[in-house]
C-alpha cells in the first residue's frame, strides 16, 4: 500500500498548510506578538519588587560579544511564526496559541514577583560597548530569567519538529530546525542579552510547553485511529 505521505509530496503539503486558515494566521500571529510585547515592556519598565541581578558564570565571561549574532537573535520572530504557519486546522492553531500564551504568562508571573536583570555585559571589550548600546535601548537588561527568547525558540522547535516529521520532510530540514533553535539560544549569550542561568530557565520552560503540545498531538492521533480500527474489526 502506498504511504499517505510519500517524500515527493512534502513540498505540496507545506504549500497546503501555509494556505490553510490563512486569515487566522495573518491576523492572529501579529496580534499575539503585539500583546506579548505590550505586557513584556510594561513589566520591564515598571518592576513592582526589587530587581535581582543574575549571576555571571565563567562561560558567560568566556563567550565574547559577537555583533553578527544579532541576525540570529532577531530571527526568532521569523522562527516562531513558522510553527503556526505550518499548522493545518483551526483547532491546532488555537491550541498552539493557548500553549504559547501559557508559556508567556508563566514567564510574566515570574518577572512580576521576581524581577531580574543581568549585570553589565560580561566579557565586553571597550570597543563593544557602543555597538551594543543601541540594542540595550530597544531591549533593556531586565526580564532576564527565564529567557522568554529561548523559551519561545524551544517551544517552536518542538512544534516544528513534530510538523516536519508528520509531513515526512527531509531529515536535513529537521536538523536545520534544531540548529536554528540552538543558534537563537546561543545568540542570547553572544549578544549579551542573557546569561547562562537565564538560558537554562528559558529552555526548561519552553520544553514543558513543547512536551504538552507533543502529548496532546499523540492523544489526538490515538483518538482518530481508534474509530478506524473499530470499523475494520466490525468488517
Amino acid at each position: 500500500m502506498a504511504h499517505p505521505h510519500p517524500r515527493s509530496c512534502w513540498r505540496s503539503e507545506v504549500v497546503s498548510r501555509l494556505g490553510a486558515q490563512w486569515q487566522l494566521k495573518f491576523f492572529g500571529v501579529p496580534v499575539f506578538i503585539g500583546v506579548f510585547f505590550a505586557a513584556y515592556f510594561l513589566l520591564l519598565r515598571f518592576p513592582v519588587f526589587e530587581v535581582t541581578l543574575m549571576p555571571v558564570t565563567a562561560l558567560d565571561e568566556a563567550i565574547p560579544f559577537q555583533p553578527t549574532s544579532l541576525i540570529a537573535y532577531f530571527s526568532l520572530w521569523l522562527y516562531v511564526s513558522l510553527a503556526p504557519a505550518l499548522l493545518k486546522t483551526r483547532e491546532e492553531l488555537l491550541f498552539h496559541g493557548k500553549v504559547a500564551a501559557t508559556v508567556g504568562m508563566v514567564g510574566f508571573a515570574i518577572f512580576f514577583f521576581w524581577p531580574t536583570a543581568i549585570p553589565h555585559a560580561a566579557g565586553l571589550r571597550e570597543t563593544d560597548v557602543s555597538t551594543l548600546s543601541w540594542l540595550k535601548q530597544i531591549d533593556a537588561a531586565g526580564n532576564a530569567c527565564p529567557s522568554l527568547h529561548v523559551a519561545f525558540a524551544v517551544l517552536s522547535g518542538f512544534w516544528l519538529h513534530r510538523t516536519l516529521s508528520q509531513i515526512r520532510a527531509p531529515k536535513a530540514l529537521r536538523w536545520l530546525n534544531i540548529a536554528w533553535c540552538g543558534v537563537i539560544a546561543y545568540s542570547t549569550l553572544s549578544t549579551k542579552q542573557h546569561v547562562v542561568v537565564d538560558v537554562i530557565g528559558g529552555a526548561f520552560l519552553g520544553s514543558i510547553g513543547g512536551i504538552i503540545g507533543s502529548t496532546n498531538a499523540r492523544q489526538k492521533r490515538v483518538q482518530v485511529s481508534r474509530p478506524k480500527e473499530s470499523v475494520l474489526l466490525s468488517d
